[in-house]
């Protein structure tokens, strides 16, 4: 920063507490809170936390109590630094530029830094900013800029730049050829280009003036999104193009270059072509087979056309060509323009023009003629081809191409709004791909059970005239598909904004919306936009609000968002204020975060914008379908939401996405529902899989596990151990939350000796001589269980509780509680006669199984209800055993019991039951 004046200390001071003032539009409050999150360039100063185009200037403001400093005057100034113009901020006091006065009691006005006597209003030298052009007025006159990027035209500038006469031949990229068209829209500058099939995409673009001082520079992605791979062309966006440089766009006095590498460029001029306002199609024209490469060497040609299918069709095309000349050309100068069918081989169309003084850089010609209703189809199909020939030489001097769909980043959307009240909504968008097939996508909400008809309504005439069916394509509210062959009857009202997206019902429901033209540029350069959807939704008494928003991120990891409302009641008199937010909102586990943005606030109907500072799991979070974009107003009566994913590059994502919920989602294809079907836990900070068990990282003498969506965690119970207290560590080390037992290897004297001495089950480390419960999930702790991990052999054996045998029948038996091992006899129940002890046979029955009795006789048991039964019986009332046979010992899968009211053996199998 530049300072004057002696003003170094309070003008850093201005620069650290200068307040941001919002206007109609404002940046978020987080965004301010973290300046370095707003996205700014080098054509653009930062002054507190406000962003200051280039040529602007303003008054020091100190913010509260000091207010603006009227005496101190601060400048958004151009520095060079080597080739680039880099903004800086240069503040001075002005306070000794004021004027001497004259009368005795001068008096300071309000707003003002100089004294002035009574009745003089100009005696103040201090002035704001002129006066400037409505940005109605400027985008006026801003519009139709074309230019011709070849080999001669990048020659002047670089001579200027290297003027040794090598340089100009020195340029690897000579022959590419690439053509571009721009629109002005809200200060910034949309770019368009065809390439030429030979031409690569180039690394980087550049604007720059005419002594090659680069303005602005942008890294160009190599892949390309959606919309520039389905077109073949390369799109862009200047934003915000600060007001000195609009003024070299206006005198065309900027130029655009295209680099691959110091030596590969390729540099022309941005010109105004009064023919772009009505221009249909385009054609970019290289040299062809056959021609003479040292004459035409660095040639090229773009075309522009435009075609009538009114009463009488005709054909309009614009040409701005060079390197059709023969070396003693040097006044009028005869070309042949001629339209031709490519695959058929035949002219549709020849004139000559005339070239009154040929330029080696760029000239210009245009032909208007009739034409048959047949050769305009063919003209809209893509089938002609142009050709701009010498008439002395065609064969050595000729440059052709296709003609295409016109060279501008279009895209056509709308929202479909109801006409009558209903919940229901929709959006509809549409573009011509590479060979003008026009691509279209419509999405609808609330008419799936009424089977609605799609249909494209030209809406331009009297009457609305209907042009193609939809409705074919139309599955569960989705149409997507192409149209191969648009004809100008369907291309024009396109071109002019009177087709209409129509969906209507047997039932009387219609959503309509007119296709309006957009450029495409960084969000619009996807698959498809997303419909913002109602919540909290009464009975509907109007249309309702809707919304449609295009996301996409940059090479840099900026998120691009461009936003579209409609729908809302008649506002009152002052105009709707909105705010729009970011979430990465992982609902697919209870319990986690929710990390909600605000991105802007803003009034109107339409806003364009871009954050940075995105972390890189909030952009992996954001690509993997877990984000959020939602707009309320400012009394959060209206509600507009919906889920959203956007490709990021690579160098955007972390290296892995370690215990994030998106890592748990990322491998599925569709989108979970549920919590149940994610199986994705939130507990302390983390997510954790379905299945998975781990120790709380706030109590490590508790364990958790994830079942069906929900942290469970049970504290550690700690098993008895044989040895006396006095022989217990009672200090373990960290991460044993159970006593173990002093050995003469574990000692607490050397505890830290024989801490990497242990056991591992399940993941879980315990030291040698220890012992534990086993962790089951999702039961939890078995206590019925003891692991021990040995202290010599380090083997883990986990052993069963042994239950002494009952004393009562086990009908009657039960568990004191859920967790207990052992079942027992109620205390009022009296000793059984059954004997504690019994044979190896029968201690291998069911637990649930009774013992037989031996010390009652066999006539006892038989008078009292029992069972004979020749193997081992008989058997008490009740009793339950597997048989024996002799051939084949004891069935396992056979189980016999003595009933008591009919007594007798009853046998059963498969189940043991």
């Amino acid at each position: 920063m530049h300072l004057h004046g002696g003003l170094m200390l309070p003008i850093l001071f201005i620069i650290a507490s200068c307040p941001l003032t919002l206007h109609a539009r404002k940046v978020a409050p987080l965004i301010e809170d973290d300046w370095a999150r707003r996205p700014h360039r080098a054509a653009e100063c930062t002054f507190g936390k406000q962003i200051r185009e280039l040529g602007s200037t303003w008054f020091a403001d100190l913010g509260p109590p000091f207010g603006v400093m009227y005496c101190i005057k601060c400048e958004c100034i151009p520095v060079q630094k080597k080739r680039r113009i880099i903004a800086r901020v240069q503040c001075r006091n002005i306070k000794n530029d004021c004027p001497k006065l004259t009368c005795d009691e001068p008096v300071l006005l309000p707003g003002r830094c100089c004294k002035s006597c009574p009745g003089d209003f100009n005696a103040d030298i201090v002035q704001d900013l002129p006066a400037q052009l409505t940005s109605e007025e400027e985008e006026r006159s801003l519009k139709h800029f074309g230019t011709l990027l070849t080999g001669r035209t990048s020659q002047s500038l670089r001579s200027r730049d290297d003027p040794t006469p090598m340089s100009i031949y020195n340029n690897n990229a000579y022959n590419y050829l690439a053509t571009g068209r721009f629109t002005f829209h809200r200060k910034n500058l949309y770019y368009a280009f065809y390439l030429s099939a030979s031409t690569p995409r180039p690394r980087s673009i550049q604007f720059v003036d005419g002594s090659g001082s680069i303005l602005e520079e942008q890294v160009i992605d190599p892949v390309g999104g959606a919309y520039q791979n389905a077109t073949g062309k390369l799109c862009g966006v200047w934003r915000r193009v600060p007001r000195d440089y609009r003024k070299l766009l206006r005198e065309e006095r900027l130029h655009v270059s295209f680099l691959w590498e110091p030596l590969s460029s390729l540099t022309g001029q941005l010109s105004r072509y009064r023919a772009l306002s009505t221009e249909q199609f385009s054609s970019l024209l290289e040299p062809t087979m056959g021609v003479d490469r040292t004459l035409m060497s660095g040639a090229g040609a773009t075309a522009i056309v435009s075609a009538s299918s009114a009463s009488a069709p005709s054909i309009h095309v614009s040409l701005v060509f060079n390197g059709l000349f023969l070396p003693n050309d040097v006044a009028d100068v005869p070309l042949i323009v001629q339209l031709e069918h490519y695959e058929k081989d035949y002219v549709v169309l020849r004139e000559e023009i005339m070239v009154r003084k040929p330029s080696n850089e760029l000239n210009y010609g245009e032909v208007r003629s009739a034409l048959s209703g047949t050769d305009l189809r063919l003209l809209a199909r893509g089938k002609l081809s142009i050709s701009i020939m010498s008439r002395k030489d065609p064969q050595a001097l000729r440059l052709t191409g296709t003609v295409g769909p016109r060279a501008t980043c279009d895209m056509y959307q709308t929202l479909l709004l109801s006409e009558t009240p209903s919940l229901a909504s929709g959006l509809a968008w549409a573009f011509l791909d590479r060979i003008g097939a026009l691509r279209y996508g419509v999405q609808l909400i609330g008419l799936e059970e009424e089977s609605p008809l799609v249909t494209l309504v030209d809406e331009g005439g009297k009457r609305r005239m209907e042009l193609e069916d939809l409705t074919p394509s139309l599955v569960g509210g989705l149409a997507n598909g192409s149209l191969d062959r648009p004809g100008p009857r369907l291309l024009q009202p396109l071109f002019n904004e009177e087709l209409s997206v129509i969906a209507a019902s047997h039932l009387g429901s219609m959503l309509r919306g007119r296709l309006l033209e957009r450029p495409v540029a960084d969000a619009r350069d996807t698959a498809a936009p997303v419909l913002l959807q109602r919540r909290r939704i009464k009975e509907p008494t109007h249309s309702g609000p809707v919304g449609l928003i295009w996301i996409a991120v940059d090479l840099d990891c900026s998120l691009h968002y461009e936003l579209e409302l409609a729908g809302f009641p008649p506002s009152s008199p002052e105009p709707w204020t909105f705010r729009l937010y970011l979430e990465t909102m992982p609902m697919l586990a209870q319990g986690a975060p929710v990390a909600r943005r605000l991105l802007e606030e803003f009034t109107g109907y339409s806003l364009e914008g871009s954050v940075t500072g995105l972390s890189s799991m909030e952009l992996y979070r954001i690509e993997t379908g877990i984000g959020f974009l939602e707009v309320t107003d400012k009394n959060v009566t209206h509600i507009l939401k919906a889920p959203f994913k956007a490709r990021a590059p690579i160098s955007c994502l972390p290296y892995y996405a370690d215990n994030d919920v998106a890592s748990v989602v990322a491998y599925n294809l569709q989108p979970p529902r549920s919590d149940i079907e994610t199986g994705a836990c939130f507990h302390e900070t983390r997510f954790y899989e379905e299945g998975t068990q781990w120790t709380s990282s706030s109590d490590p003498c508790s364990m958790c596990h994830c079942y069906r969506g929900l942290a469970q965690c049970d504290t550690v119970p700690c098993p008895t151990v044989s040895c006396a207290l006095g022989k217990q560590l009672k200090q373990p080390p960290s991460g044993h939350c159970c006593p173990i037992c002093a050995t003469p290897m574990s000692s607490e004297s050397n505890v830290t000796t024989n801490i990497t001495r242990g056991c591992t089950l399940a993941g879980q480390y315990h030291l040698a001589g220890s012992s534990w419960h086993p962790y089951l999930p999702p039961v939890g702790f078995d206590t019925c269980a003891v692991c021990t991990c040995d202290a010599v052999t380090l083997e883990v054996k986990c052993p069963r509780v042994q239950c002494p045998p009952l004393e009562c029948d086990e009908k009657i038996a039960f568990r004191p509680d859920k967790k207990a091992c052992c079942r027992q006899c109620p205390a009022t129940t009296p000793r059984s006669n059954v004997v504690t002890t019994a044979t190896s046979d029968t201690l291998r029955l069911p637990r649930d199984q009774a013992l037989p009795s031996v010390r009652r006789t066999a006539e006892e048991i038989l008078s009292s209800g029992g069972c004979k039964y020749p193997l081992g019986g008989p058997y008490e009332n009740g009793m339950e055993w597997h048989p024996r046979v002799h051939s084949h010992g004891e069935m396992k899968c056979v189980k016999c019991r003595c009933k008591v009211r009919n007594p007798g053996i009853r046998m059963s199998s498969g189940n043991g039951k």
